[in-house]
């Protein structure tokens, strides 16, 4: 089954060309068949890149998943045209009456400020409380997961030295679990942030688990224990020159960056190990089938998930 998108969405045309099974929302409802239901809330400053990230994962699987945008209405992008934003996104306001089988919140660049001083914080946690109930699962990536457990759990994070950059090793504590199901023993999630949680504070809160960490990177995986929410502390999601570009426009503007760790093959920081494919491969699709497909109603207004 594909992943239903518009068809002048600019990951349409990428995606075709992967193999990447894409059907047009006119050609979708013409069928009898009830989709997945998943929002993507788009906190990424190249929003055109990210989706085309996030609808890859999501369109690797048998079922059909209809895709919903999102973006915060209280923010501006400065990096993605006003046509594409209005084109192709709802605000929350658009869909906060509307149900979800599944969610997915990025990361975004705004680490170094404190929580609430970022410009769409409170639209944010109006977002992030309406998921708990109108959504069955929600994915919550890089600073999105560090605002979530902050915002359900009070788990602040904490500035680092200096940026915490590269791909790491990392290992699933919980063999049986079906989200890290058929991952390798060690296996690899590229990391790109100023700050961090610290693994302890996810430890006293019984309501959660980590599911999978790394010597240097910490927890990696983390969730609640009722399957809502899924926190991952790295970018699964990235392409292969994701860092690769992140690296040299640092470099440009003279910000103080060492290269991304365990990354590029060769001294002329041009060839790339892309070595996480799988794990994000495995991961989404271990998501849409275990925690989506098989855990939502078939009616989707009967998604009640509140406490």
């Amino acid at each position: 089954m594909p992943i239903v998108i518009q068809k002048d969405l600019p990951a349409f045309d990428i995606l075709t060309k992967e193999n990447i099974f894409v059907m047009a929302t006119n050609r979708a409802i013409t069928q009898d068949i009830r989709p997945i239901e998943i929002a993507i809330v788009n906190l990424m400053p190249t929003k055109i890149e990210t989706e085309t990230q996030l609808l890859r994962l999501l369109g690797n699987t048998p079922l059909q998943v209809n895709i919903t945008l999102v973006n915060m209405a209280s923010h501006k992008s400065k990096n993605t045209c006003e046509s594409h934003m209005a084109r192709f996104y709802k605000n929350f306001d658009e869909i906060k009456n509307l149900k979800f089988d599944g969610m997915v919140i990025t990361g975004a660049p705004v680490e170094t400020l404190n929580f609430e001083d970022v410009d769409y914080w409170d639209e944010l946690v109006s977002l992030m409380n309406y998921a708990r109930k109108n959504v069955t699962t929600t994915i919550y990536i890089c600073w999105g997961a560090q605002a979530a457990l902050y915002h359900y759990y009070g788990i602040d994070k904490i500035p680092l030295g200096q940026k915490f950059f590269g791909i790491f090793p990392t290992v699933a504590l919980h063999p049986g679990e079906m989200l890290t199901k058929g991952l390798s023993d060690i296996f690899y999630v590229p990391h790109s942030r100023h700050t961090a949680i610290m693994e302890k504070e996810v430890y006293k809160h019984p309501e959660l688990t980590v599911l999978a960490k790394s010597d240097e990177a910490g927890a990696t995986i983390i969730k609640s224990n009722d399957n809502k929410s899924i926190f991952i502390t790295g970018h699964v999601e990235y392409d292969r020159d994701t860092l690769k570009k992140e690296y040299f426009r640092d470099l440009n503007k003279g910000l103080p960056i060492e290269s991304p760790k365990n990354y590029f093959a060769d001294n002329k920081c041009d060839k790339v190990n892309m070595s996480w494919t799988s794990t994000a491969t495995i991961l989404f699709s271990n998501w849409l089938n275990y925690y989506v497909y098989q855990a939502t109603p078939y009616d989707i207004e009967e998604i009640n998930n509140e406490e």
